[in-house]
């Protein structure tokens, strides 16, 4: 493996080379001027970051202004975004909330004066800062205040591209010390004591996976990063590699010494065009700086990276199929044993972990297992990162403690329901987990809870849902998914998913039968246990997790043709109440389909024949008329009919 930067004098061999580096990052993190960093990841871009950077740019171009312009990840608190971070000698960090070119601008401007612009504040990075005192601390902050940040401890905090900020965060400190101090049994054996278990899905204790690839007798061996992040709702992973790229191959750096291994993988989605991009620029430095090569930090221990990137199928989460496309082979699963730690890529013995795992490594060798176990619970050690989307006031990254409850995760950290409206339930681990009601709000979050209750950790997504939630048209959407992508290789997952959805199709348009909940319980359980990989045997948790706490919700749909939460179309009408109708023609404006007739002074009618159910004519009725009602199994009132076509009324 010969390396093409040996000659350079950036090479670092020695604690004194990393002390060189942490001290330029040092310099860059913390600078003797103004510096303004942006938040430039995914959720950043979408929210108009690259304007907002594009701006600040052109700003300091016109005025000459002596300020460092730089860019971060995402810090997590993906509702406040665009997020403008700004640095100033004597003050602490200032953090800046859904931010526009027009308003960094005023920021600007009000530094160069002396001043600071407060009502665009979200947080400050510590309690000090004169005339700040009602500005609150990072820590004072809700969304913040109960996580605690191991894993995105570097996001949203480090230039991505920037070895040196890496460094002065104490990156690859750790790499040293275990080349230099520990042997690959040791650094195995700090694992096994730290308890962490595979944050990818099943979290089987991730110590001893390195244990069984370490004892495997081969010459070659492989280590691999699942970031074949497929779950609706999960972006954890993507943004740990656009925000801190480093943390990741520093973990599989460890990992690879500790069993082995000279070659590793990071298997990507080509969907996440960034952070390929940044992993790209990432393995550069490293090779740049002696990181990848022959004889890593003066040690006998030799390695080098390369991506793949996956076409996005989600099987290919499951480790079997990942290493079949890796190959360039049908990503299908195989069966086990053997494990792919005993036989894994080109049958040579394989370890595999997901971007949070190998994250999670440099810290617990820098800080100890002992450090590491002491977080979370007993048997689900240190902390886990969710993305909170769906009906929740503060969507975004978190990372907490193992053992949190949901209550805390929903109401304290994410902000509760918006709109007044009420928690029904949460969807964990994506379309292979569970949902789990209200009712059991207060449950821990780790790995045994949500078993018990019918539902997995997985990956990390967590969907909040409110009362206007159908849960039967939840799983139906998550069947769509599995379905579609299952690989066809078992009949039990390929012809069951389809039979499922065909029932579930039938129920959310009125057509249920008597006996179709008893069917859908029996085909589930079935399809658990004749599937071959993680994704046949997990796709009937939302049916199963559903049907046991929303059994009522299944009748009313089937016995009652009605659906409770009013979301199935077909269960669904609307129609315009006479009484209420001011002729405003607001609906019929709005109506896509051109279902709505009326005139000036007249009633307004809404053809049901014509009437697609979309409900854009109850969303945009005015809540001072609130004219536009929505029904749920019952006949349309016999006023919605073309004899009120003529009907005038009072004048609004």
């Amino acid at each position: 493996m010969p390396c093409p930067y040996r000659l350079r004098k950036t090479m670092i061999k020695t604690i004194k080379d990393l002390d060189i580096l942490k001290k330029k990052g040092e310099a860059l993190l913390s600078p003797d001027k103004v510096k303004v960093a942006v938040g430039m990841a995914t959720c950043g871009l979408a929210t108009g970051g690259g304007e907002v950077y594009d701006g600040i740019k052109s700003a300091l171009r016109e005025t000459g202004a002596d300020v460092i312009l730089a860019k971060t990840g995402c810090l997590g608190f993906c509702q406040m975004e665009p997020i403008v971070d700004v640095w100033a000698p004597g003050m602490p960090r200032l953090t800046y909330k859904q931010m526009t070119p027009r308003k960094v601008k005023e920021v600007i401007a009000a530094l160069s004066s002396g001043e600071i612009k407060k009502e665009y504040l979200l947080c400050k990075s510590d309690s000090s800062g004169s005339g700040l005192d009602n500005v609150p601390a990072y820590d004072d902050v809700p969304f913040f205040a109960k996580q605690e940040r191991i894993v995105l401890r570097n996001c949203g905090s480090i230039d991505p591209d920037s070895i040196e900020e890496y460094v002065a965060s104490d990156g690859y400190y750790s790499l040293h010390k275990v080349l230099s101090e520990m042997s690959p049994e040791e650094v195995i054996e700090e694992v096994i004591a730290s308890g962490i278990r595979g944050r990818g899905g099943a979290g089987f204790p991730t110590g001893l996976k390195w244990k069984f690839a370490g004892g495997a007798e081969c010459d070659t061996k492989y280590v691999v990063c699942n970031a074949d992040e497929g779950d609706p709702g999960a972006y954890m992973d993507r943004s740990v590699l656009e925000g801190d790229p480093h943390s990741v191959l520093e973990g599989m750096l460890i990992g690879a010494y500790a069993i082995g291994a000279n070659k590793g993988y990071i298997y990507v989605r080509t969907e996440y065009p960034l952070a390929i991009k940044r992993l790209h620029v990432a393995l550069d430095l490293l090779r740049k700086n002696g990181l990848l090569c022959e004889n890593i930090m003066g040690s006998k221990f030799s390695f080098d990276i390369e991506i793949r990137e996956g076409s996005g199928a989600f099987v290919c989460g499951e480790e079997t199929s990942l290493i079949h496309s890796i190959e360039g082979t049908s990503p299908e699963p195989r069966q086990r044993p053997p494990f792919p730690a005993q036989s894994g890529l080109w049958n040579s013995p394989t370890n595999i972990n997901n971007v949070e795992t190998w994250a999670n490594i440099p810290v617990i060798m820098r800080k100890g297992s002992k450090w590491f176990s002491n977080i979370g619970t007993e048997k689900s050690k240190g902390t886990k990162v969710f993305s909170v989307v769906g009906k929740i006031k503060n969507t975004g990254l978190v990372e907490v403690p193992m053992g949190m409850t949901l209550k805390e995760i929903i109401e304290d950290i994410g902000g509760g329901i918006p709109g007044g409206k009420k928690f029904k339930a949460v969807q964990t681990g994506g379309p292979s987990g569970g949902c789990v009601p209200k009712e059991l709000i207060d449950l821990p979050v780790d790995y045994e809870s949500l078993a018990e209750v019918g539902s997995i950790m997985g990956s990390g997504g967590m969907v909040v849902m409110d009362e206007d939630t159908c849960v039967v048209d939840v799983s139906k959407f998550f069947l769509e998914f599995t379905m579609d992508e299952s690989c066809g290789k078992c009949t039990s997952c390929r012809d069951g998913s389809q039979a499922l959805l065909e029932v579930f199709t039938r129920i959310s348009e009125g057509e249920g039968r008597e006996n179709d909940i008893t069917f859908l319980e029996e085909l589930s359980s079935a399809i658990k246990d004749a599937s071959l990989c993680g994704l046949g045997q997990t796709l009937p948790n939302p049916v199963l997790s559903t049907l046991k706490y929303f059994r009522d919700e299944y009748e009313a749909h089937i016995k009652e043709k009605r659906c409770p939460a009013g979301v199935c179309k077909k269960l669904v009408s609307f129609y315009i109440d006479p009484e209420k109708c001011k002729a405003c023609s607001i609906c019929a404006k709005n109506c896509p389909v051109n279902a709505i007739t009326g005139a000036k002074d007249m009633v307004y009618v809404i053809g049901q024949e014509k009437c697609t159910k979309c409900g854009i004519c109850f969303d945009v009725c005015p809540a001072k008329f609130s004219a536009v009602t929505k029904i749920s199994g019952k006949p349309v009132p016999k006023a919605e009919s073309k004899d009120l076509d003529n009907i005038e009324i009072a004048s609004s």
